[in-house]
């Protein structure tokens, strides 16, 4: 059984990644898209779709308005990246929001709240 340690959807994904992260800090000039960080990239089985997943860094920028930027410079983001990597088909890209710090944000809160209601609680409960 021979296993190989990446697969080529893995590798497309982690090539898209480090072209578009690079792209994004030299080469759009859309200042909606100034500070988007690509979070992941995860190809279809087929290699002919890439969702590339991103968030935002500072509150200037909406995801609505990150998202309008995507869409606005997807023609020249495929056209640069399908030059730089020299793909034999240079998959159709589609752009996400990445909800997952948020997320993780919300439950280190909860568990902050949680953890407070606790030790609130063993107080009063000693103090009677």
């Amino acid at each position: 059984m021979n296993i190989k340690p990446f697969d080529r959807t893995s590798r497309v994904a982690g090539l898209i990644h480090e072209a578009l992260s690079g792209l994004l800090i030299s080469g759009v000039n859309d200042p909606r898209l100034e500070s988007a960080t690509v979070t992941g990239v995860k190809m279809s089985p087929d290699l002919k779709l890439a969702k590339i997943y991103f968030v935002i860094s500072d509150q200037v920028s909406t995801k609505k308005d990150a998202l309008a930027g995507f869409k606005k410079a997807k023609g020249f983001i495929k056209y640069t990246l399908a030059h730089k990597l020299e793909l034999r088909y240079m998959p159709d890209l589609q752009f996400y929001y990445d909800n997952s710090i948020e997320y993780g944000f919300h439950i280190n809160s909860v568990l902050k709240n949680i953890a407070n209601e606790h030790t609130t609680d063993h107080q009063s409960t000693k103090k009677e």
